[in-house]
């Protein structure tokens, strides 16, 4: 795949997580927009991190042709993109935790 073709999947995907978390009422409090607002960074975050490691992944890998001239370690590749995608997927579960409403009355059964 050409770079063209990552770019454009990359703002499609934060396109999307812009359309789908960036709704609020006017009603809610100033506590649920700081908490929108930080559970959007942190699924841009995580579409940034797991676009970087596909990326990372097709280029250094997958590719034929070198990156830039150099050719890295497959190793050194692989566990920068492991990297890449471990903090991704936290940021993901984090900022969805974030994007749920809060309970108002949590009950404790034991």
């Amino acid at each position: 795949m050409e770079l063209t073709d990552w770019i454009v999947i990359l703002a499609v995907a934060l396109l999307t997580i812009a359309f789908f978390c960036t709704r609020a009422p006017a009603t809610w409090s100033l506590e649920n927009r700081v908490r929108r607002l930080t559970g959007t960074r942190l699924l841009v975050q995580a579409a940034i991190a797991l676009w970087s490691a596909l990326l990372l992944l097709q280029r250094g890998v997958f590719s034929l042709d070198d990156i830039a001239g150099l050719r890295p370690a497959p190793h050194t590749v692989i566990a920068c993109a492991l990297v890449l995608a471990i903090a991704a997927c936290y940021w993901s579960v984090r900022g969805t935790r974030l994007l749920k409403p809060r309970q108002l009355f949590a009950t404790h059964w034991r």
